[in-house]
């Protein structure tokens, strides 16, 4: 049918403009985070582009919610200001004759969005979190570039080399500067350095140098030089475990380990495919386009109502992470309770009915003066 093609036409076009508006400025908000994180030592350089896939791709179902948000209500609202709605009204259809071609076109999209949060979302998390434990279990040494400044994993490290060997395990004038855990601050120089394995564990040997240690607390400062010094680095095979994240569960891992916080992390990814199908009706109940106010009106409704929807997810996922509600409770209530009003929101739309009229016909009508007068006669 026409009605039904024009419509799901005219969404596709808009989902597809506002999907690629979308993913350009999280992808360059992400971008700037993840190199920020490669600075600090976080992240290895060389891999900057794979985890911003894996990050990217996980906030991929809150993106698809937005912009398929975004679509619906930009169509509608378009169709209102151009009094094209008013074409349809006259011809036969009504409001609630729009659900059944949005829900056509939007159903593959939050199916989509329900797999990714199930199945997507851990996985990536998963493997953003091997990549950083990875990087930063190496030894400090490890992660230096000749010529750079590199913090620690620690952060109580500082390192310089000038120079390195292709294999890493030797090079020329070393710079260390850290802070122990009584607030000694140590600075130590050497010509030469040398990562020599003992066991599961590396030592960094430094030779002809100086060390300098100063105390904050007594002000005193000791200068000592050296031919050999020997200090430990990197980590043991005990301490390089993976991370075990939460938000890095598979989804069957949830429900097999009925634990608060597991319960939240499942209540929220369940929220989020429930709060994309909630969305769509609330898109539809309520768009309304007055040709004098513009185009800003409803986009401002558009992101107040996705943030506010968002954050009380958010609320509510560490209500039940912390036991005070459970996992049923808080989706009947916030999910169902989202329902329901956008539910009454279309009937009240579809049927006309104002808050005035159904006042008058809730409350009895009072008795006029004339209709006094003539009782009272």
């Amino acid at each position: 049918m026409l009605f039904h093609s024009s419509i799901r036409t005219e969404l596709a076009r808009s989902f597809g403009a506002t999907l690629v508006v979308l993913f350009t400025i999280i992808l360059t908000m992400l971008l700037i985070r993840t190199l920020g994180a490669a600075s600090r030592g976080s992240v290895n350089p060389e891999e900057v582009m794979l985890v911003l896939g894996y990050t990217v791709l996980g906030y991929t179902q809150t993106i698809l919610t937005l912009a398929l948000f975004i679509s619906i209500v930009s169509t509608l609202a378009r169709m209102y200001r151009d009094s094209e709605m008013i074409i349809w009204f006259a011809s036969g259809r009504s409001l609630a004759g729009f659900l059944w071609p949005v829900l056509r076109f939007a159903w593959p999209i939050l199916v989509v969005i329900t797999l990714l949060v199930l199945f997507v979302w851990p996985w990536t998390n998963l493997q953003t979190a091997e990549l950083r434990d990875r990087f930063t279990s190496r030894g400090d040494l490890e992660r230096v570039a000749p010529g750079q400044f590199q913090e620690s994993s620690s952060g109580r490290r500082v390192f310089f080399i000038d120079k390195d060997t292709a294999d890493g395990n030797e090079g020329r004038n070393v710079f260390i500067s850290s802070i122990e855990d009584d607030g000694t601050e140590v600075v130590t120089s050497a010509a030469s350095r040398k990562v020599e394995p003992v066991d599961d564990r590396s030592f960094l040997v430094l030779r002809n140098g100086q060390r300098l240690e100063s105390n904050p607390d007594n002000k005193r400062v000791k200068v000592s030089e050296f031919e050999e010094y020997g200090a430990q680095i990197g980590v043991s095979a005990v301490q390089r475990s993976g991370v075990d994240a939460l938000k890095a569960r598979t989804t069957w891992r949830l429900i097999n380990e009925p634990e608060n916080a597991n319960k939240g992390e499942l209540y929220w990814r369940v929220g989020v495919a429930l709060t994309a199908i909630n969305l769509v009706l609330l898109a539809v109940a309520t768009t309304v386009s007055n040709p004098r106010a513009g185009r800003s009106g409803n986009m401002m409704f558009t992101l107040f109502a996705f943030i506010l929807y968002f954050n009380l997810l958010n609320i509510t996922q560490r209500m039940v992470s912390t036991g005070r509600f459970s996992m049923s409770a808080s989706l009947i209530v916030l999910h169902g309770g989202v329902f329901m009003v956008c539910l009454l929101w279309l009937l009240k739309r579809h049927n006309n009915i104002s808050l005035r009229t159904w006042m008058r016909k809730l409350l009895p009508a009072k008795p006029s003066a004339e209709a006094a007068a003539g009782g009272t006669a």
